[in-house]
């Protein structure tokens, strides 16, 4: 649940028709988001090895500090709270604000619902790893149920507009392909990212070796079975050219399969399903600022655990709070676009230190006269494949951050400007700190 909920949020409701502006052709659509699901998967498999080799609090951050050096777990860390993990959950606290004004017209901002939304998760979470994690649950078994009842209806209620197109590619072979497919692939990986938080609270999770990677494939087969329905049924009900022309592409299928109340149905299944994806990123992310404030990279108190509810209080607190004013103060588009370019590059960091940590493994083993082969520990993961599935999603990664900078200039200027800035922060806090926090 808690690997699903951090996939799934706003993205597989608006995304199939921001992905159909940037390429035409139903093989073009669905096949970014079956590319998109490969490269999630192959992320999976690597956070898997990942989370079994090192089963710490922090997931990337605690990978790059062992693997590489703090100032890079630093810049994760930093990176985290203020442009990915802050600017993920206020474009999808955005999103919900719009659905549930939708359902309940208030006067009220929808910017004011979405802080509020977060700042009400932020307060359950407070209460203890166990309300957090039975909220999660509850909040994705609803998703999938209206999830599948999306797929159904579109599927079954609802008839193609035409005859698909018999062209699996809307222009010729060019840059401008490879270009249009790269900003397509930038609101998919948007959908698909959030696998890697589940390992965040590797600390928390019994087993971790075996349950974690468990859990994210599991977890991402799941996610790729769903997006992927949403996709076709889209495709199928409205077409290339109209579901370019909306903004609410599954509102639209529900709408033509069961009227205003399936409108109605799917704008609280959306609403939901935001609600999830907050609730798991308020339980994960803040794990993080933990790991760096009890590290000496962050102010002591953030690593401050309640006695009673046995969770990272003021972390939490802080997430939320960053997030609701980001919600406040930018709309769904644009901050997309500065968080995927910076989020992309620390999954390609992340998935690098894999080669690392096995080149470790490999020089200690052989230096150890005693062993005459690979101990297998029986609770392992290792990734199949591996380098090739590894180095092809480093190489992903690598592509949608080039075409998300070549596309949104601007935008990822600001996400990358935002994480240039995190290096003098670095030095500045280190030269400050007293020796006896360094060296913890």
């Amino acid at each position: 649940m808690v690997v699903m909920g951090g996939i799934i949020g706003a993205g597989i409701f608006i995304n199939p028709a921001v992905v159909a502006r940037q390429v035409h052709t139903p093989a073009l659509i669905v096949g970014v988001w079956v590319f998109g699901g490969c490269i999630a998967l192959a992320g999976a498999f690597i956070y898997a090895e990942l989370a079994a080799r090192l089963p710490l609090v922090g997931g990337d951050y605690a990978y790059l500090r062992e693997a590489y050096h703090p100032l890079l777990a630093f810049l994760n860390g930093w990176a985290l709270l203020l442009v990915m993990q802050s600017g993920g959950m206020a474009a999808v606290a955005v999103t919900f604000a719009h659905y549930f004004a939708e359902l309940a017209p208030l006067a009220i901002s929808e910017r004011v619902i979405a802080a509020a939304a977060i700042a009400f998760l932020t307060v359950i979470n407070c209460l203890g790893v166990r309300a957090g994690s039975t909220l999660q649950s509850a909040l994705m078994i609803t998703k999938i149920v209206i999830i599948a009842a999306l797929v159904l209806c579109g599927w079954l209620l609802v008839r193609s507009p035409g005859a698909p197109s018999p062209h699996l590619l809307d222009r010729p072979i060019s840059f401008d392909l490879f270009s249009a497919v790269g900003a397509a692939m930038v609101p998919v990986l948007f959908a698909y990212g959030g696998w890697q938080t589940a390992n965040f609270i590797a600390g928390e999770v019994r087993e971790p070796r075996k349950n974690l990677p468990r859990g994210l494939l599991i977890g991402v087969c799941g996610v790729i079975v769903l997006y992927l329905s949403v996709a076709l049924v889209c495709v199928r009900a409205l077409g290339p050219a109209q579901l370019a022309a909306t903004s609410t592409p599954v509102s639209q299928v529900m709408r033509m399969a069961l009227g205003q109340r399936g409108a109605a149905l799917i704008a609280f299944g959306i609403a939901v399903s935001t609600l999830g994806f907050l609730s798991q990123n308020i339980l994960t992310a803040p794990r993080v600022y933990f790991a760096m404030a009890q590290d000496g990279l962050f102010f002591r108190s953030v690593a401050w655990v309640s006695p009673r509810t046995r969770v990272p209080i003021v972390a939490i607190s802080l997430q939320g709070a960053l997030a609701a004013v980001m919600a406040l103060s930018g709309g769904y588009e644009q901050i997309l676009n500065y968080v995927t370019s910076v989020d992309w590059i620390f999954f390609a960091l992340g998935a690098s230190c894999l080669f690392v940590l096995r080149h470790r493994e490999s020089r200690r083993l052989r230096g150890a006269s005693s062993i005459s082969a690979p101990a297998q520990d029986s609770g392992s993961f290792r990734v199949p494949g591996h380098p090739f599935t590894t180095i092809f999603f480093i190489a992903s990664c690598a592509f949608v951050v080039c075409s998300t900078i070549f596309k949104y200039p601007l935008n990822s200027a600001i996400g990358l400007a935002i994480l240039l800035a995190g290096v003098p922060v670095y030095f500045l806090w280190r030269r400050f700190q007293p020796a006896s926090v360094l060296s913890l």
